[in-house]
């Protein structure tokens, strides 16, 4: 099974914590060019010196911040004009606060929206003519089990998860024929920062502890236990590579058995 990258490059958003940094590292042990994209530089440094180097790859970091959408385009435009290679783009950005549908505001489906549909809708039209030009293209979104199956008390999320799966599918119809694929991969419970603050949230609202809300998400998790981000990053892994060729336009749960759904 061809699983190499070497020569590829890809962009990695989010990269700094949790799926995002596990994603990075492991694209870079199969061979590739990583661009690093995240807000936090200081973090982003720290990160490029983990990243691992056996094929000699160069590795190098963008500072985005997906809140200021305006500000985007020209700066992965400004990185492509001095490094235009771009085999594989992973968008990957935080969720949003968690809360009752009822209860969110206009303005929250548009941050949300902003950040998460239009930050890939900019990226990928930055990207996309590389991809063609090589022949070879994959777009991996890191989204949420909330695409496919609500998850109640994140009534924004699942929201705007179901927009980001319209959007990869309709990518996924248009840019196959170039060799470029478009998939979802939809993390259930990860131990990562953002479900430590969810559960830390939803403890503080049932007057549980925290390990108690921990184990009745547990129980209804097949393996029973939490996924990991490393888990998670070899998955996407794998529909990054050439073996995945034919894998185009699906969303692909990753959470132990939680979801329902076929």
């Amino acid at each position: 099974m061809n699983l190499d990258l070497t020569g590829k490059t890809a962009f990695v958003c989010g990269s700094t914590q949790g799926i995002g940094k596990a994603t990075a590292i492991e694209l870079a042990l199969l061979g590739a060019n990583i661009i690093l994209v995240a807000r936090n530089e200081e973090k982003l440094k720290e990160v490029l010196d983990e990243l691992p180097r056996k094929k000699g790859q160069k590795h190098r970091y963008l500072l985005v911040d997906f809140s200021k959408t305006n500000q985007i385009k020209p700066k992965i435009e400004n990185f492509l004009a001095k490094y235009p290679e771009a085999h594989i783009l992973i968008n990957n950005t935080g969720g949003p606060l968690g809360g009752a549908v009822i209860e969110a505001s206009p303005e929250q489906f548009v941050q949300t929206f902003n950040e998460h549909v239009i930050s890939a809708q900019i990226l990928t039209q930055a990207v996309v003519s590389s991809m063609k030009n090589a022949g070879f293209g994959r777009i991996i979104n890191i989204t949420s089990v909330g695409m496919k199956q609500p998850i109640v008390g994140l009534g924004v999320s699942n929201t705007i998860r179901g927009a980001m799966g319209s959007w990869a599918k309709s990518m996924a119809n248009e840019l196959g024929k170039f060799g470029i694929t478009t998939n979802n991969v939809l993390p259930g419970y990860t131990t990562t920062g953002r479900l430590k603050k969810v559960n830390e949230m939803r403890a503080a609202s049932t007057s549980k502890t925290v390990a108690e809300v921990e184990q009745e998400l547990i129980k209804d998790i097949p393996i029973g236990r939490f996924t990991t981000p490393q888990e998670t990053a070899a998955v996407i892994a794998f529909l990054c590579s050439p073996a995945a060729a034919s894998v185009n336009g699906v969303s692909i749960p990753v959470d132990g058995g939680k979801t329902s759904s076929l």
